[in-house]
């Protein structure tokens, strides 16, 4: 579904992404791990057209993603942190993004507005809402329209443990749908029953793309967080 090959990117001096590449398949939930600045944020907004490499190529459904912006009315992308207006309020910024994204394939999935709760505070303006609430709208608007893609960037980061909850459940439906879910997150302990491939960066490079079967395998450790360290202790 998406298959990045040979790309590099450079900023100034600085190598952020050196020669990577990889396939991201369908009904595959995968977390991109690595430490600060490994270059996870970059390859991300690569696949979201947002950054665009000085060499190698990106493809989406086998079409090179380079001046053609369609695709991604089929992605679904979480920030880390959600940047809204302050003073517009949930429903405005919920309206705002269907005249945006001009949605007209099947009926928006409104699911996770009602179980967090949100269809109950709808007039509550955003720059009123804590953080886990901002949390929320994003998730929300992430799997609002339907896509085929879901790119997720540290997306328990400040949910109380019942959202973070209600929130992995939303992503084992989708991947069980044949949906391609991207994670980044720090919290590896969120991601032990959900993630089915690792992708591990650092420096710039792609150091391994496995299942999470194989990555338990080669490191002889069941959780995730304890697999990883062993792979950056090993790697010291």
């Amino acid at each position: 579904m998406i298959i990045a090959t040979n790309v590099t990117k450079r900023f100034s001096k600085l190598t952020v992404l050196d020669n990577v590449s990889a396939t991201c398949n369908k009904g595959q939930t995968i977390s991109l791990i690595g430490p600060n600045g490994s270059g996870k944020t970059t390859f991300i907004k690569c696949l979201l057209g947002m950054v665009v490499p000085d060499s190698g190529f990106i493809t989406f459904n086998q079409q090179n993603i380079a001046h053609n912006w369609l695709y991604r009315s089929n992605i679904g992308y979480m920030p880390q942190i959600g940047r809204y207006p302050e003073n517009m309020t949930i429903a405005q910024v919920l309206d705002m993004m269907k005249d945006i994204r001009k949605h007209s394939a099947g009926p928006l999935d409104e699911e996770l507005i009602q179980l967090f709760k949100l269809d109950g505070m709808m007039n509550k303006r955003m720059g009123t809402l804590s953080g886990g609430t901002r949390q929320k709208v994003s998730a929300s608007l992430a799997f609002l329209f339907n896509p085929d893609v879901l790119i997720l960037d540290e997306p328990t980061a400040g949910l109380d443990p019942l959202s973070t909850e209600i929130l992995k459940d939303k992503i084992r439906k989708e991947k069980q749908q044949g949906k391609l879910v991207l994670i980044t997150s720090h919290i590896l302990s969120d991601l032990d029953d959900i993630v089915t491939e690792v992708i591990y960066m650092e420096e710039g490079k792609l150091r391994f793309h496995k299942s999470l079967t194989q990555l338990q395998e080669d490191t002889g450790e069941n959780k995730l967080s304890r697999a990883i360290a062993h792979v950056m202790a090993a790697a010291k």
